[in-house]
């Protein structure tokens, strides 16, 4: 131990030790709350002696309020980025690709369509031209269409005349199937 005395402490009055303590909880909170940094910042910058006797909480405030900023560009950043995102793939799964889908739809029917395998005597003719080519063969095909080019290279002089003329020499279904 040593011999010499300690300084004397000066006493401080309980509303000193008070405003000491409230000045230590504003280092502590500082940080964390932003309208409490604006709040001390403003104030320190209004009294030079107390920003001169409180210069770390200054400067602690001015570090929250700079961290704030830094914050909410950052967040914003992030929202952006996600809001680009979602609106991206909302465009891309429900527009895009949808579209697309039936687009090679539409295209890729006809490549099917010349993909399947070719079937029946005539392959690749029309099956209708088929059965064309079987009715013209039969003799009551043969007989209507002699009667139909006689009726067309014949000009009648009435249109009346002309209706029962066709009547008459064409023949009539029962008689076409009798045959």
């Amino acid at each position: 131990m040593s011999l010499e005395k300690p300084p004397p402490r000066t006493k401080r009055s309980s509303i000193e030790h008070e405003e000491e303590r409230a000045w230590v909880s504003f280092y502590k909170r500082v940080g964390n709350d932003l309208a409490l940094a604006t709040e001390v910042l403003a104030q320190l910058d209004s009294d030079p002696d107390m920003k001169r006797s409180h210069l770390a909480l200054y400067l602690g405030c001015k570090e929250s309020l700079r961290t704030h900023k830094v914050r909410q560009a950052r967040n914003m950043r992030i929202g952006q980025f996600v809001r680009w995102f979602c609106g991206g793939l909302f465009t891309q799964l429900f527009v895009q690709w949808p579209n697309a889908w039936r687009r090679s739809l539409r295209q890729g029917g006809d490549i099917v369509v010349e993909c399947l395998p070719e079937t029946g005597r005539d392959v690749g003719k029309e099956p209708a031209l088929a059965k064309a080519r079987q009715l013209t063969q039969e003799p009551t095909f043969a007989t209507a269409q002699a009667d139909f080019r006689q009726q067309r290279t014949v000009e009648p002089a009435e249109p009346a005349a002309a209706t029962t003329q066709a009547g008459d020499s064409a023949p009539s279904p029962a008689a076409r199937k009798a045959a």
